[in-house]
């Protein structure tokens, strides 16, 4: 049996129910845990001397890791992204 296909807003989190202000910052979220994943992996990092690099302890970095992105706010994934050598910008459009 097939199953229905849903057109996607093109952010998981409105996808989900999600208010828009809130799926935005999820969204934005999510994408900078990714990118301060790449970078961990990309340098071949342990995990201390990545908490070394980006000033947290290293069971943070495990959180960082396992993708727990809920357990950090925006702020603090800009933070992380900008000790990573990373240029945080923040676009809109209408």
């Amino acid at each position: 049996m097939n199953e229905p296909i849903t057109n996607s807003f093109g952010n998981v989190f409105l996808d989900l129910g999600y208010s828009p202000d809130e799926a935005a910052i999820l969204q934005m979220r999510a994408d900078l845990m990714a990118d301060i994943q790449k970078f961990v992996t990309a340098k071949k990092l342990t995990q201390t001397r990545a908490a070394e690099i980006l000033g947290i302890t290293q069971p943070r970095v495990s959180d960082i890791t396992r993708g727990e992105w809920e357990k950090f706010s925006l702020e603090m994934l800009i933070t992380l992204a900008t000790k990573a050598g990373m240029h945080v910008t923040i676009k809109t459009a209408a």
